[in-house]
């Protein structure tokens, strides 16, 4: 049997590395996808239904576009047998065409299956998805790269964030949300 940490860990595994493959091992196959995005600054279907088509979205496309790509779950990871369990996210990534950083933060909602382990559902909420230049991009994976990978404490990831005017609104979401 899956646990809720390991779903989520084969997740963002199957995303950060352009692995749809083991989706297998983190969704149950008729699983739902929700979108909330509230920037204009990255697009995605509001709602998904089935793992192929999740993968689709979520890894093949996402892949085409974006590589470097870190996930973090902000704070500690869900108890084994969780039913549901919700946190804050960070990702950090680069534009295969042009080169551009994106960091972005938001919220993860997640519902198991009781007997797998499974997810059965993922609601991801997109608050902010900032772009910044490319030659931003060796501060920004020199900065990610040394942190706790894929489960972050939200201090630790802002402490040892790069002094960039463009983050302020991401850092100051993941502050709060520890508090």
């Amino acid at each position: 049997m899956n646990t809720a940490q390991r779903s989520i860990q084969q997740y963002i595994n199957a995303k950060d590395s352009n692995r749809p493959h083991l989706l297998r091992q983190a969704f149950m196959p008729d699983a739902q996808l929700e979108m909330v995005v509230h920037t204009g600054s990255i697009s995605f279907p509001p709602h998904v239904e089935g793992l192929e088509s999740i993968g689709d979205v979520l890894v093949r496309r996402f892949g085409q576009t974006f590589e470097n790509v870190y996930t973090f779950c902000l704070g500690h990871p869900p108890e084994p047998d969780s039913k549901t369990f919700q946190c804050q996210w960070l990702v950090a990534m680069s534009d295969k065409n042009s080169g551009e950083v994106r960091v972005g933060c938001g919220q993860y909602g997640w519902q198991f299956n009781p007997e797998s382990g499974l997810v059965e559902r993922l609601t991801i909420t997109i608050e902010h998805m900032k772009t910044l230049p490319p030659t931003d991009l060796h501060t920004i994976m020199e900065w990610v790269s040394h942190l706790d990978y894929p489960w972050c404490q939200p201090e630790a990831l802002a402490s040892n964030a790069p002094d960039i005017g463009t983050l302020e609104e991401v850092i100051q979401y993941v502050i709060r949300s520890e508090q």
